[in-house]
């Protein structure tokens, strides 16, 4: 099998992590970011995520990923105030 991805298995994956540094840890703190990603795995996540582990010195609190697929089973168009679907 191949291990060959293409654009059909990338969803548009947004992660809202919440963290504490150690020089205010009663103060929680948020970042966002935004990857192209593979699900169920999160491949690129999973890399983010370690380097946070190694390289960071904010303890993670919580993580909120959401996906979004890059194609949709409808193409849809707008023309003259009306959604008309693309064949």
């Amino acid at each position: 099998m191949s291990s060959v991805n293409t654009i059909l298995d990338y969803n548009l994956t947004t992660a809202q992590i919440f963290y504490r540094f150690p020089d205010y840890p009663e103060l929680l703190q948020e970042f966002i970011i935004q990857k192209y990603d593979i699900a169920p795995k999160y491949p690129e996540f999973s890399k983010f995520f370690y380097f946070w582990e190694k390289e960071v010195e904010g303890k993670i609190h919580s993580i909120f990923l959401t996906s979004a697929s890059l194609v949709n089973d409808l193409e849809v168009a707008f023309y003259k105030g009306r959604i008309v679907p693309l064949q």
